[in-house]
């Protein structure tokens, strides 16, 4: 996370060093070819303010995702940002731009807080409890209250974060033992 985090701060110094020409990579809200950047909106950010209200929330909650896994990292990371950019592109007034980590965040924080619901681990649903403590206020975020945020992008994230949870957890749920039913069946057979 502390490379992801890296990335983010070395592009915004080329952003601000280029006269802002990485924006052009923001999603394009209706465009159909500002379809292609929902992969590279989560990266950029309309300046160093934005970059660091983001920076903390980004390293904390995706270094809670990774912790379960690489592969689950990829897999919701994957979903929240494709989920998120759709949101943003076809809900965002047309004409706007639409860039940032944020939907991200907001889905990793919806990931993070259901898939103790999923798998039933109870260190997974302690994690979820201190989440809603610590971050609990910024799912006001997916209401339309502020101009210029778009809560298009972190509501498109919490919906991405519930079904990577799903998606993920299923996988994942634990059976007898806490064993997940893949690891009993491979028992059974191996």
């Amino acid at each position: 996370m502390v490379g992801w985090v890296a990335l983010l701060w070395l592009l915004e110094a080329v952003d601000m060093v280029s006269g802002n020409f990485l924006d052009n990579f923001a999603i394009h809200a209706r465009d159909p070819q500002g379809l292609l950047f929902i992969f590279t909106a989560p990266l950029l950010h309309f300046g160093w303010q934005h970059l660091i209200s983001n920076t903390v929330p980004f390293f904390v909650l995706g270094w809670l995702v990774y912790l379960s896994g690489r592969v689950q990292w990829v897999v919701s990371t994957l979903l929240i940002v494709i989920v998120s950019g759709l949101f943003a592109w076809a809900f965002t007034p047309a004409g706007a731009y639409v860039a940032g980590a944020s939907g991200l965040i907001f889905g990793w924080f919806a990931y993070l807080v259901l898939r103790g619901l999923w798998t039933r681990d109870w260190r997974q649903i302690l994690i979820a409890v201190g989440l809603v403590a610590v971050y609990g206020g910024m799912i006001w975020g997916v209401l339309p209250t502020d101009s210029g945020v778009s809560w298009q992008a972190h509501l498109g994230g919490v919906v991405g974060g519930v079904l990577a949870a799903a998606v993920i957890g299923r996988r994942a749920t634990p059976g007898v033992g806490g064993r997940s039913d893949r690891e009993i069946t491979a028992r059974r057979v191996g």
